[in-house]
């Protein structure tokens, strides 16, 4: 009797036999990936393009603006000696505006009763009367007191000033100014302070070191970096506040402005529009200022600092050479 085919084949002889050979696959060849399609996005940045231009356009060729009378009054020696004025005012008014929130804050969190209650009545209150009313009651403060004394509380004075000799109006101006910063400074030095991880000043304490040397050395480094933004936000409000020192006699840029806008009539719009850029100028001075101080407090809390606007023009630049080389190649 014959076997059939195959029969003769062991089944370990069939396990070891290879499986037949797939057909080889196609090479792999480059494909450009292309991006995904957001017509929104387009549509909007088309739109706002075109306010944008429509803007400008109506900025230029506005003959209301008169652009020649402002060319002639940006940099006159009177609209300069106002620039100056509000510079000096605002630099006194943010050192000490600054030291006092730092005094108002360590008070705030000090374990005295009476030394929390007397900062949180002087944030309290100043946070809630006006700038305009604060000025305008210094300016006339000569009317309710004419000397003011320094001396044993319901006993002799021993030392006697002339409010009316003292109270000029670059000093009303900036004692308000400084009153009023305080305030707000405290509130973001004790923000900064408080954002301090606890374990900081256990370690601290631990290591037996006094407190001034550990608020100086540990606890404020630390703290500048959440107090720069906030505090230099406040300074950019400062900044555009003082011009409301015109209202208690002191000719700073916007005094001078409204000055000179009462003399000449006719060149108010122009004016106005000096007084606009100069404040532009200024504030866009202090961003990049607060733009290299954050990045300098940035050193240690962040892997890699944030890129400055050289180096981000340079990035840019880089990657348009990149991709045009790699259409180019294709």
């Amino acid at each position: 009797m014959s076997e059939p085919p195959g029969a003769g084949v062991s089944l370990a002889e069939a396990k070891s036999t290879p499986p037949p050979a797939e057909p080889p696959s196609p090479p792999l060849t480059a494909q450009r990936v292309q991006p995904l399609r957001r017509p929104g996005r387009w549509i909007a940045t088309a739109i706002v393009l075109v306010l944008a231009a429509q803007f400008l356009h109506g900025l230029a060729t506005n003959p209301f603006y008169q652009w020649d009378r402002f060319g002639y009054w940006f940099l006159r020696p009177t609209i300069l000696d106002g620039l100056l004025i509000t510079l000096e005012v605002t630099a006194y008014s943010a050192v000490f505006g600054l030291l006092g929130g730092i005094v108002l804050a360590l008070a705030r969190l000090s374990r005295s009763p009476v030394l929390r209650a007397v900062s949180w009545t002087y944030i309290w209150a100043f946070r809630s009367i006006p700038l305009i009313v604060v000025l305008l009651f210094l300016y006339n403060f000569s009317a309710l007191y004419q000397t003011l004394s320094l001396g044993v509380p319901f006993g002799p004075a021993f030392f006697t000033f002339d409010e009316s000799q003292l109270g000029t109006d670059m000093v009303v101006a900036i004692i308000g100014l400084s009153l009023n910063e305080a305030a707000y400074a405290a509130e973001v030095v004790r923000g900064g302070i408080l954002s301090v991880d606890q374990r900081q000043h256990e370690a601290a304490s631990a290591l037996g070191l006094p407190k001034r040397y550990q608020f100086l050395r540990i606890t404020f480094p630390q703290a500048l970096r959440s107090i720069t933004p906030n505090y230099v936000n406040q300074l950019i409000g400062l900044i555009k506040a003082t011009s409301l020192v015109f209202y208690v006699s002191l000719l700073d840029l916007f005094g001078t402005a409204q000055t000179m806008g009462a003399t000449y009539p006719g060149d108010i719009v122009p004016l106005l529009m000096v007084v606009t850029v100069w404040y532009l100028i200024l504030t866009s001075v202090v961003s990049v200022i607060q733009f290299y101080v954050e990045r300098y407090y940035a050193r240690g809390a962040t892997r890699t600092l944030p890129p400055t606007p050289l180096q981000r023009l340079r990035a840019g630049l880089r990657e348009v050479r990149e991709r045009a080389r790699r259409e180019t190649a294709v």
